[in-house]
Order: C-alpha cells, then structure tokens, then sequence
C-alpha cells in the first residue's frame, strides 16, 4: 500500500507506508516472543496464570487460569487452629490431635452437679438438662483445694514456724497449718516439735505414741521403712503426723544441730512437707540447719505492740545474717487472738510487714484455740478454717521452686 506525501519543498512525492500486519501475524509473533509454557505471577498473592503453547505451531491454543486458594494450602505441620480456618494438609491427622479438649464434651447438661442447695434442686428437677453450677463460694473454696493441693516437685519441702517471742501462738499456727495441709493434699505432711524449751505441738492432737525426736535419733539405724517411722508419730483424723519433742526440758535443751539433721534427714524419706516448730530461741544451735533447709517461712506476730515489734526484728536477724531470700518469700500469719488485740490497729501492722514479705493471713480469735488443749479442726469457727486454709494456700505458692 502507498500514499502521496510531501517533501520539505512542498513538492508532493510517492511514500511507500509500511504495511500493518494482519490478526494471525501478530498471534504468530506473540507466540515467538513468549516464554516457554509456565507459570507467569502477576500478583504477590498465590494467583497465577499457565499459558499453553501448540508444539508444532508455536501458537497459543488454550489458556487456563488456575487461582489457588490461600486456606487450601497443604503443610505437614498439624496444628487444631489451622485445621479449624480449612487448611489441608499432605498426611493424616496424627493421633496427638485427639486431645481431651476437642473430644470431651463441656456444655452444661454434662459438667458435674452443682453442691448443695437449689441449684443441686432444679439439676435433679429437670432431669439434668439444667445445671446452674456451682455457687462463687463453692468456686472460691474449689479454687483454694486446688492451690493448696497444687504439686510442689519432686523430694521434701521444710516449712519453719518460727518467731523471737513465746506465747503469740506459734505452736497453734503450726497445728492449724498442717491439719489444712493434711486435710487437701494426697501426699504426707508432718509437723516435728523441735522446741528445745519443752515444746507442747504433740498435745494439739490426739496423742497416739510416747515416742519423741530422741526416740527416732537413737533408733534411726533401725528404721527400715515408713512402716517403721510411723510408729513414732501421732496422726490426727485431718491424716497430719506429729513428732513430739522431748517431755524433760533438760533432754529438750540437749536436742542439737545434729539431731535435728538426723530427724530431718528421716522424715524427708517419707514426706513431702515438712513442718518445723520453732523455739523462741533463735541462736539455738538447731535453728542453723532448720533454716538451711527451708524452702519458705512463717512468721507468727501477736496482734499487741511488743509481739509486732520483735515478729519484725525476727525479720532483720534473718535478712542480716543472709536470709533474705528466706524473708522475701515468707507469710506472716498475724494473730489476732492475743491480749490487748483489740486496742491495735491490725491494719496498720499489716501494712507493716506487707512492706516486707510476701502475704500477711489473720488468724481470728477461736475460743477452741484459745483453750489450748486439742484442735478439732472440724469443730473449729469457719473463719478460723478458712484462715487456715488461705495460710496453706499461700505456703504452697512458696513451695512451687526449690531453694537453691
């Protein structure tokens, strides 16, 4: 095809145009340009497009779009939330997957029956088809059985009950602590009397021996078994062993840092907790090892002026002669049954040694503690157990980690 045109003088000439190349021509010299057939990306997303060429023709004969969906991605890494958005996967379903979560079924009409009360009433009313659950004070108490019976690890943990000054109700606190640890926990716990000033921890319970921590000293060679210590000690109905310390003062003050090693050596083979009542006697030769072994401390303060002052010099002795990791993980179980309590502010005190423990639990006055005779625990006040048990409570959260 030509065309006339004009040369720069205006003559007119005769230009040859150059000739437009039909439909089949460009489909000819598309296909020579394209790649080989593949995968073209035109998005960062997993869309793509294949192009398929004719072998003998090198031309384009059917394209397919093909977009692969993102949630149809196969891994072989098994994860539930993936599965759960509809991802495949490239092997079976292992059988780690088949836990108690995704399995058990958890609706309401198959949770536990509610205790006590109207709620137990319209559970069994409807047949089960209504179950209101428990009440916020069952779940409260249910949540405390589980801290307080929460595992501590493997091998023993030594409680000390200890303070400068005789009279505040260490010797209760220590009851009271171990019959709430007894009470909940499946293990074994043991409360030893090791007051070298005639310590009286055994009369808090139904005493059922006469043997004493001289007895298990002297015998020690000779105890084969559980079956053997058990002999020595008293239990309590709350299933808390107790080891008497001597009943003659002269033989208590005789009670040294090597016996308590070997008592305590004995009772680690059987127990998991393992309670010490202190004397008031802080520099006595036994409160070394006592301390060296614990994992966690109570502190017991009366609830007057003088009793808070030296529970909280107890402290100071303790952090000035390197145990301050002792003293920042420690309960102070404040009793608030002594004289003159009612003259004090107790918020005040507790304050105080807020500042420098871990927790502070009240210990309300009971007459059947005051009394001083045997704790019945069931028969004590609800206040006062349920003082006990927040005390355990807080010990065992003490007891997670051993003490290096």
């Amino acid at each position: 095809m030509a065309i006339w045109d004009k040369d720069p003088e205006g003559e007119d000439i005769f230009a040859p145009r150059p000739a437009q190349p039909d439909a089949d021509v460009q489909n000819q010299s598309l296909a020579e340009l394209a790649v080989d057939s593949g995968i073209i990306d035109i998005s960062p997303s997993t869309q793509s497009i294949e192009i398929v060429t004719d072998t003998v023709t090198n031309k384009i004969v059917s394209p397919t779009t093909e977009v692969a969906d993102q949630n149809q991605t196969r891994r072989s890494n098994y994860s539930r939330r993936d599965s759960l958005r509809g991802e495949s996967f490239d092997q079976p379903e292992p059988a780690a997957m088949l836990t108690a979560d995704r399995l058990i079924d958890t609706s309401s009409r198959f949770r536990p029956a509610p205790e006590g009360g109207l709620r137990k009433f319209v559970y069994y009313l409807s047949l089960k088809s209504i179950n209101l659950g428990d009440s916020l004070k069952v779940r409260e108490r249910k949540a405390l059985d589980l801290r307080i019976s929460s595992s501590i690890g493997a091998g023993s943990r030594f409680v000390p009950v200890l303070t400068r000054k005789g009279g505040v109700g260490k010797t209760t606190v220590t009851t009271l602590l171990g019959m709430a640890l007894a009470l909940t926990r499946e293990d074994r716990v043991i409360a030893i009397d090791a007051n070298p000033d005639r310590g009286t921890l055994a009369e808090r319970i139904s005493k059922s021996t006469r043997f004493t921590v001289r007895d298990v000293v002297n015998r020690a060679a000779a105890i084969d078994g559980f079956s053997d210590f058990s002999t020595m000690v008293s239990r309590d109905v709350t299933r808390l062993d107790v080891l008497a310390s001597d009943s003659d003062p002269m033989l208590s003050e005789a009670f040294n840092e090597g016996d308590y090693n070997v008592v305590a050596d004995m009772a680690a083979r059987y127990y998991s907790i393992v309670l010490t009542d202190c004397g008031t006697g802080i520099v006595h030769s036994v409160m070394r090892p006592t301390l060296q072994r614990a994992n966690t401390l109570v502190i017991v303060s009366g609830g007057s002026v003088d009793e808070a002052r030296l529970a909280s010099e107890t402290l100071t002795w303790l952090e000035a002669n390197g145990y301050g990791d002792l003293v920042r993980n420690a309960v102070v179980a404040l009793n608030t049954a002594t004289q003159a309590t009612e003259l004090v502010k107790l918020d005040e005190i507790e304050q105080h040694f807020k500042t420098r423990v871990r927790a502070v639990v009240r210990i309300p006055y009971d007459r059947a503690l005051a009394a001083g005779s045997v704790i019945k625990f069931n028969e004590l006040k609800p206040g006062t157990r349920q003082a006990a048990r927040e005390l355990a409570a807080l010990v065992v959260d003490g007891l997670a980690n051993p003490r290096s």
